[in-house]
């Protein structure tokens, strides 16, 4: 959960009354926030600089609130929200109506993107705040918005980075572009020297804070760049803004720019930036549009006025999402009784608009840009409780009783594990996802594509494939623990995950039974041993004792004339045999071993 750092005077002083701590606390709890520790400007500095408490200069004592959030109500991660939201909790304020300055639609700003930009962040969003009235405070806690943006829905900005720049310091109009990085030299910010884009982002490998963010974008062939009407950068996003159109605490007009590869959650970012900080903006809680051309004429919905020109986008969009919900939906799952008018205050008191559709006793709940948490009629639910007070809510004892249990393949699986312990095996637990080459190629086996669910862009070369068989993690568990004294017995009973185009999601998972004997010996009749012990023991009681089960098989991962299937209600569920020597080589295991493999839910 995200934890936002304010300093307690200001705090209170926004909200109009000082609270002791306790009364805070009471309040933070009413609201479903939490204050999660009580400290100093000097301690917080002396812990972020790993300093002693005697080192640290000056004599600020100013008492630090640590305010815990919830992780999608990004419009509290600023004190200028918390601020607005306890506010309106406690009645002290109206909601208030954000909204975008009417303005001729050729007198708008714009912006113009590159058809390059579709190899790397394709997407931009802007807005600009006029007569922003900054201070130290309100300047410093802009500038912590945006590092807990991207530290939050932005993904360490992978999804959407933000870029604030003075406004008049620069020229419109814009455009968003994708240039090989020897084509792009500016001079970054905090910087005097010009640098080349390549050159830039070799300078901040050492630079603790930047540094993390290169690889979003140094392995491409382009980079993001956006320019001004006189070719000044602004911004090479995800990395670093232009000196240029540094802000400052006399900046007056700010243009707010997110580049992304995720729309929505660009145009929630640039949502809460302006939302946040209108308040200082001259008219208060207006916005400045600025409209976003593409080169194929793009155009998302909500976001072109009435006479607009074709591809231009007008961003921020500031729409009200309207959701109309039956009142016993709220209420019922509650178990409250509330009447209609308590409900409206109460979603008033969480910033929510709402009216009652007297005809069908549906709430008319109209969302605000604010809120992009509330997705479903669950959250203005939840938001009404809250309102109402959980310690308020009556306790009552369910009205029907159910009895919990385990799920009849687990149970059996269980069973099954059991069955094999008892056998002299030891059970590992592997891991879920493997190589491309462990799952296939090292165990002989070929990639028909439809069988193996891929990872996209696996952060590993060892997570690149979800397995299809157990054979590969129990050799990998086997090579590493070689030296242990022969016979070496593990199993594991563990899913696989299989393509499967008739399911909602594409695949399936599959219970599997997998065991390895490693000896001096290969140990085959170990692995035949056992393969006929689990077939006794689910039998059918009408089914003879000797019924055969084994048939001959042709499998890559096995010794030729060394292995089996096997077949249960004539169907092959699992085979067994001699490891092929080929397949030991490449795990780098010396002896020989034998592997069984079943279907377990086959079995049941």
């Amino acid at each position: 959960m995200p934890t936002v750092s304010v300093g307690r005077d200001r705090l209170f002083q926004a909200l109009g009354r000082s609270y002791t701590q306790e009364e805070f606390e009471e309040l933070c709890f009413e609201y479903g926030i939490e204050l999660d520790d009580v400290t100093t400007e000097k301690e917080v500095i002396r812990k972020e600089k790993h300093l002693e408490a005697t080192t640290v200069a000056g004599d600020s004592e100013e008492v630090i609130y640590k305010i815990e959030v919830a992780a999608n109500r990004y419009d509290l991660l600023c004190l200028e929200g918390i601020a607005r939201a306890l506010r309106i909790f406690i009645g002290k304020e109206k909601i208030p109506v954000y909204r975008r300055r009417e303005i001729p639609c050729e007198s708008i700003l714009q912006i113009n993107v590159s058809k390059e930009t579709s190899q790397i962040r394709p997407y931009v969003v802007c807005a600009i705040l006029r007569g922003v009235s900054f201070n130290g405070a309100n300047y410093n806690s802009f500038i912590d918005l945006q590092d807990k943006l991207h530290q939050n829905i932005c993904r360490k900005r992978t999804l959407v980075a933000i870029g604030t720049h003075d406004l008049d310091k620069v020229e419109g109009p814009f455009s968003y572009e994708a240039l090989k990085p020897q084509d792009i030299t500016f001079v970054p910010l905090k910087q005097e020297k010009s640098f080349r884009a390549d050159e830039l982002l070799e300078f901040y490998r050492s630079d603790l804070k930047l540094k993390k963010f290169l690889p979003i974008i140094e392995n491409s062939s382009v980079y993001p760049v956006i320019y001004d009407k006189n070719r000044t950068v602004l911004s090479l996003p995800p990395i670093i803004n232009g000196a240029q159109s540094a802000i400052s605490l006399g900046t007056k007009n700010v243009l707010i720019e997110c580049t992304a590869t995720d729309l929505t959650k660009a145009k929630i970012v640039l949502n809460t930036m302006v939302t946040m900080f209108s308040e200082y903006s001259d008219p208060k809680f207006e916005v400045e549009p600025v409209g976003v051309v593409y080169p194929d004429d793009r155009q998302f919905e909500d976001c072109a006025p009435e006479g607009a020109f074709k591809g231009k986008n007008i961003y921020p969009d500031l729409a009200v999402t309207v959701m109309d919900i039956p009142l016993a939906a709220i209420t019922s799952p509650i178990g409250v009784s509330l009447g209609v008018a308590e409900v409206i205050h109460l979603l008033e008191k969480m910033q929510l608009h709402a009216n009652l559709n007297a005809a069908n006793s549906v709430v008319t709940v109209y969302v605000p840009p604010t809120r992009s948490d509330i997705l479903h009629p669950c959250d203005v639910m939840e938001d009404v409780a809250i309102a109402y007070g959980y310690n308020k809510i009556p306790k009552t004892k369910p009205k029907c009783m159910t009895t919990g249990g385990q799920q009849p393949l687990n149970v059996f699986s269980d069973k099954i594990r059991g069955e094999v312990s008892r056998a002299g095996y030891m059970e590992v637990l592997t891991w879920l996802l493997c190589s491309h080459e462990e799952n296939f190629a090292m165990i002989k086996r070929k990639d028909d594509g439809d069988t193996a669910v891929i990872i996209g862009n696996p952060r590993t070369s060892e997570f690149e494939v979800v397995r299809t068989s157990l054979m590969s993690g129990l050799l990998k568990t086997l090579k590493h623990n070689i030296d242990h004294r022969r016979p070496i017995k593990i199993f594991e009973a563990g899913d696989i995950v299989l393509l499967d185009g008739t399911r909602d999601v594409g695949a399936l998972n599959n219970r599997r039974l997998a065991a390895l004997c490693c000896n001096v010996t290969s140990g085959f009749e170990e692995i035949l041993g056992l393969a006929t012990r689990i077939m006794q023991i689910v039998r059918k009681p009408h089914e003879p004792a000797n019924a055969d089960f084994i048939r001959p098989s042709n499998e890559p991962e096995f010794f030729p004339n060394r292995q089996c299937c096997i077949v249960y209600n004539n169907k092959q569920i699992g085979c067994f045999g001699i490891v092929h020597p080929e397949v030991l080589e490449k795990f780098g295991i010396p002896d020989p071993c034998s592997f069984v493999e079943i279907d377990v839910e086959a079995l049941l």
